[in-house]
């Protein structure tokens, strides 16, 4: 039996008796040697290589990806025999800080503070005495009210390190109710939520449903004060109306993680619009857990028992 790894991230992970493991390179075609292979590996890998994956390896059982987005695997066109798990929970605590670094990079300024460094000026507007509340602008996590939109795994990770900051919790699902102890309602009510909310983090998947989510109606229904942060997929916001919004001070500000398209081109307005923080999709791009994934549900697929996060098709 074989396994083929990808040559993108060092992994070495624990297999069953007999199995060969081969790293490949993620860019290339796979080899006509390693068309018999059983599972592969997917981490960063190109239109090429899936797509001579899904035409050449005749025996594979599984594909295994590291990321929690399928997309790109699913559009390769595998057998239907053929399982896909994705990489859901091995991104929770990276995208988590990276959520936590870009809120609180807002909140407390921080952009502007290096503006003013690069002046070697000493800002009173953002140092010294200052109101916990202050009028029009949220500065604190203490009583901000949080939504999380996407309560998958990773927003379940975030959320009680924002509830220890001192923020009031809720989240956004397909339906309502309770979830780790926090209250989710439902997607149909997001709407009429908004208009309380002090921050909303979006970590929606792409999907046809999902597409442009938060969009002029959703960013109309928030407070001018509110913060929104996008850790989830690019093609979920409607950037020309994030960016209208930003212009015209009906929204207090923002951090993209993701965009749409990736990169963003240099030309895009997006770029300059104020208050807005973007980095280059640096949330995930380290999986941990990645060899104890991949062990146990080669495992799983040896002894036929349930695999994990394997995708419904």
């Amino acid at each position: 039996m074989k396994i083929l790894l990808p040559d993108t991230m060092p992994l070495d992970p624990t297999l069953p008796e007999g199995w060969e493991a081969v790293t490949l390179d993620a860019r290339a075609e796979i080899p006509a040697e390693h068309h018999d292979a059983d599972v592969l590996v997917v981490w960063g890998a190109s239109r090429r290589h899936l797509d001579s994956a899904a035409e050449h390896l005749q025996h594979l059982r599984l594909v295994q990806s590291l990321s929690a987005g399928i997309d790109g695997i699913l559009a390769a066109g595998f057998r239907e025999d053929v399982v896909i798990a994705a990489g859901a929970g091995l991104h929770s605590l990276t995208v988590s800080e990276h959520a936590l670094a870009l809120l609180l990079s807002l909140l407390r300024r921080l952009p502007e503070a290096r503006e003013a460094q690069s002046r070697h000026e000493w800002s009173t507007e953002l140092g010294g005495l200052q109101p916990l509340h202050p009028e029009g602008r949220i500065t604190t996590l203490i009583g901000a009210k949080v939504l999380i939109w996407g309560f998958g795994q990773i927003g379940r990770t975030l959320a009680p390190t924002l509830t220890a900051l001192g923020a009031e919790v809720r989240g956004v699902a397909r339906s309502a109710g309770t979830r780790d102890g926090y209250e989710v309602i439902a997607e149909d009510d997001v709407l009429g939520a908004l208009g309380e909310v002090d921050v909303l983090i979006d970590i929606l998947p792409a999907t046809e449903q999902t597409a442009g989510a938060v969009g002029r109606e959703v960013l109309a229904a928030l407070p001018d004060h509110a913060v929104l942060v996008n850790v989830g997929r690019g093609a979920t916001v409607d950037q020309v109306a994030l960016r209208e919004a930003l212009e015209a001070g009906t929204l207090g500000s923002a951090g993209l993680d993701v965009t749409d398209p990736e990169p963003l081109p240099a030309e895009d307005p997006l770029w300059d619009a104020p208050r807005l923080l973007i980095t280059p999709h640096g949330a995930g791009g380290r999986p941990v857990g990645a060899d104890e994934r991949i062990s146990t549900n080669v495992r799983a697929l040896v002894e036929g028992t349930e695999i994990l996060h394997a995708a419904a098709r």
